[in-house]
């Protein structure tokens, strides 16, 4: 230390140093200690001007650090590449463009090479706004809250996350969120879309996807919810249309997980009732509700259920696996009695277990009529 002050005096004296066109001194310092104590000694002389700078070994520490936190996500990057697991985004070629010009190589001058490059170290990109697509109705959404609003309002699922709004400056915690919605609306589709993972242990049903049909695909797609439907599907172009709650029937006890389509192909064979126009929506899960346009054909189909399939096969045999039918009075009890199961089928089930103990409605009773609204719910025909 001493020998550092004679140093500096020397300096002192010869005026060997300037910073531009004044005279400096340039202290060299072992501590953060020894700063603060230069600092509190040049407070009396106010016509000096401290500047402090980084030394040679506190620069290369900075550079090391830096170096260290690009790495680290370089680290993360080949951890994902290593597992082969699927990674979820959404707007997904602005996410890897970015991740691309980073970690992996300058980006290519087209698409198909960008794809190729990045498949070589993500094996399987899936982007909820291409799953969404498969939605008409979410065919231009590109909102995260909003799809995930539309889903909770059309279709009933047992997943519901609650992600609180809160507004913060805090770039972490609004990262946070938006991974937590990311997951919501992809496990949502999923569920809707019928997609499975892909495992040697699936057991692939005709109705179930796989997720690898939905993987990598960067370029835009728009898909028309027209282009969706099969030949043999017929729904109504009308947006709203009168029916009286008499020509509807709620069905449950179907096997198996089924979507609306193969539930009505699979009623449209069983019975001449179903030869008309009829309108399937699942209601939830283990429910349905079929809507009969031509008059009576709900109670003829009531009627043969209340038999128990006599003298028509494909309905008996439905009724043996378990299938079940209620008509809209029963599912006005339910509302008057307040039954609250966990599902709609269990209260439905238990409405016509106490229905027995009470006596039979008036059958002449004028019931009212309804508006069918094709856009209140998604008709899960066009998944």
């Amino acid at each position: 230390m001493r020998y550092d002050l004679i140093s500096t005096l020397r300096k002192i004296v010869s005026g060997g140093e300037v910073f531009g066109s004044r005279p400096s001194l340039s202290i060299d310092i072992c501590s953060e200690r020894q700063v603060q104590l230069i600092l509190e000694t040049l407070q009396e002389f106010t016509d000096l001007v401290p500047l402090l700078v980084p030394a040679k070994k506190e620069l290369q520490l900075m550079e090391e650090e830096h170096n260290m936190q690009v790495r680290g996500f370089r680290e993360v990057v080949d951890l994902i590449s290593t597992s082969q697991k699927p990674v979820v985004a959404h707007n997904a070629i602005n996410e890897f463009a970015f991740i691309h010009s980073k970690f992996i190589a300058p980006l290519p001058s087209t698409v198909d090479e960008f794809r190729s490059s990045l498949c070589s170290v993500f094996s399987h990109i899936v982007d909820v706004n291409h799953l969404m697509r498969e939605i008409g109705p979410l065919n231009k959404v590109n909102n995260l809250p909003a799809a995930i609003l539309y889903l909770k309002r059309r279709f009933t699922r047992p997943l519901h996350m609650e992600i609180p709004q809160h507004i913060d400056g805090d770039e972490v915690r609004v990262h946070g969120r938006d991974v937590l919605r990311i997951s919501e609306l992809f496990a949502k589709l999923c569920l809707i879309l019928r997609i499975v993972p892909e495992s040697p242990e699936a057991d692939y049903s005709t109705s179930s996807s796989t997720l690898e049909c939905y993987a990598n695909v960067f370029n835009p797609c728009f898909i028309s919810s027209s282009d969706l439907l099969d030949d043999d599907v017929n729904i109504s172009t009308e947006k709203t249309r009168r029916i009286s709650v008499a020509n509807l029937v709620f069905l449950w006890g179907f096997r198996g997980m089924m979507s609306a389509r193969k539930l009505k192909s699979l009623l449209k064979g069983s019975h001449e009732v179903f030869s008309g126009e009829i309108d399937v929506r699942l209601a939830d899960r283990n429910c349905a509700i079929v809507v009969f346009w031509a008059p009576g054909f709900a109670e003829r189909f009531l009627k043969v259920m209340n038999s128990g399939g006599t003298n028509c096969e494909p309905i008996k045999d439905m009724i043996s696996e378990g299938l079940r039918a209620a008509c809209y009075r029963t599912y006005k009890r339910v509302c008057e009695l307040s039954i609250w199961e966990p599902s709609l089928a269990d209260a439905l089930e238990k409405a016509l277990e106490e229905a027995s103990d009470l006596p039979e409605a008036n059958s002449e009773e004028e019931l009212p009529a309804i508006c069918w609204d094709n856009d209140e719910l998604t008709n899960l025909d066009d998944l």
